[in-house]
């Protein structure tokens, strides 16, 4: 699809109001495009005040600039990636990947009461955000088309880079927050902040160039730790530090306090892109990365070998596809009903310790499916479980082991001098 082929047609915009949707709506309104915009409230900090986002795409030229809700929708699916520690190559938690899939499950119905059919988005033709936004509305519209500017020769022509969307913005005047000296871009949600392109694409610019906006860096913490306790109900944060809460709640008070102990923030992550590319990205989460641990702690004591034998690859599996876009389809569906079985019996009370960026274990208690026992594992005498019954279990290992090396199955070559 180009961009002749929208004149005269309405189109609706899933825009965060920042410089590349007030690029593209304009851009779109100049060539003959009745444009819809659609932001979703996702819990943004960067963006308080949604009513300005609205301001601005109004005057870029957009018919109508709708919020619609997603908040909720935004913790609840935070909490779900926590239960599954669901983190994308091993340290990212899928911040803008979860908050796409519930944009676009947030506007699809608005797009359907509009009789709009045709979903446009601002994401690059070298990133991820491009396959999450067309996965998501072929699997949830299959009827629906989706039209990228950043896909398409002339937008490509036309603005090369944000130097360009920066000239085109303030040559019409448009209400635009950015300027040629902000050195990266963002993108948010309640569960994180992603920075990146402009000076961090390169390496020899350090994480703590950023200037964080949900906390601050570990160097700039208090010197004095903080106690954080959550209870968590078969999987699902209820309390934090006591307090009654409700998942957006639970996520807000962790960024707050992970936040102001510089929990999360400045994450300096490479890592390579569905489209076979490798990023860089320097990431502040500190809700997500608090809570996550403390999930992570509650785990060690409800899954035994063989629960976490299965639980690992499943993890590793829905981070990938949330991160690439496939978080509703069937594979991913079957994952989560998987880990279900493991949130069931994740109720318990992890206390920890922050300080300087950091998450100490203080304290469990209440876990009722705790595998944990203080008399079985202490080296005390105590206990049913005597040390001198472990003889046969060794003898009987031994008989393999023994059988190996009879065998010259045993390789100790590696272990020689060279």
């Amino acid at each position: 699809m180009k961009i002749a082929d929208l004149k005269n047609k309405t189109v609706a915009a899933a825009v965060s109001g920042g410089l590349d949707s007030c690029t593209i709506v304009r851009w779109l309104t100049d060539n003959g495009v009745n444009v819809v915009c659609f932001t979703a409230d996702l819990g943004q900090p960067d963006e308080p005040d949604l009513s300005e986002v609205q301001k601005r795409l109004l005057a870029c030229g957009a018919k109508e600039a709708v919020i619609v809700e997603g908040k909720d929708k935004m913790a609840e699916a935070g909490c779900l990636a926590i239960q599954a520690q669901a983190l994308y190559e091993g340290e990212y938690w899928n911040t803008t990947g979860i908050g796409r899939h519930v944009l676009v499950s947030a506007v699809l119905p608005e797009m359907r009461k509009r009789g709009i059919s045709i979903l446009i988005h601002g994401a690059t033709g070298r990133g991820n955000d491009q396959v999450r936004f067309q996965l998501i509305t072929n699997m949830l519209e299959p009827s629906f088309e989706v039209y990228a500017p950043w896909r398409d020769e002339t937008f490509i022509n036309t603005f090369g880079g944000r130097k360009e969307m920066i000239d085109f913005c303030v040559s019409r005047g448009l209400p635009i927050k950015h300027t040629h000296d902000k050195p990266y871009s963002t993108d948010a949600n309640v569960l994180g902040l992603t920075h990146e392109a402009g000076k961090l694409e390169y390496l020899n610019v350090p994480a703590m160039f950023i200037e964080p906006e949900m906390g601050v860096m570990p160097t700039e913490a208090p010197n004095e730790k903080e106690s954080f306790e959550v209870t968590f109900e078969a999987g699902w944060p209820t309390k934090i530090n006591g307090e009654k809460v409700k998942p957006f709640e639970a996520i807000n008070q962790a960024n707050k306090i992970g936040g102001k102990h510089g929990v999360g923030i400045a994450r300096h992550l490479v890592e390579n892109r569905f489209v076979g590319i490798k990023s860089r990205g320097v990431y502040e989460m500190p809700g997500i990365v608090l809570l996550g641990k403390c999930y992570e702690y509650l785990l060690e004591l409800i899954l035994d070998r063989r629960a976490r034998r299965l639980f690992q690859p499943l993890s590793a599996y829905i981070g990938e596809q949330i991160y690439q876009g496939y978080w509703y389809d069937t594979g991913s569906q079957a994952a989560m009903s998987a880990i279900q079985s493991f949130s069931d019996l994740a109720d318990g009370t992890i206390s920890v310790d922050l300080y300087k960026g950091q998450i100490f274990f203080k304290e469990a208690k209440d876990a009722p499916h705790n595998l944990y026992s203080v008399e079985d594992a202490s080296m005390e005498k105590i206990g049913a479980f005597s040390h001198a019954d472990s003889e046969g279990f060794l003898r009987i290992l031994g008989v393999s082991a023994k059988n190996l090396a009879s065998k010259k199955q045993i390789n100790v070559k590696m272990f020689k001098d060279k």
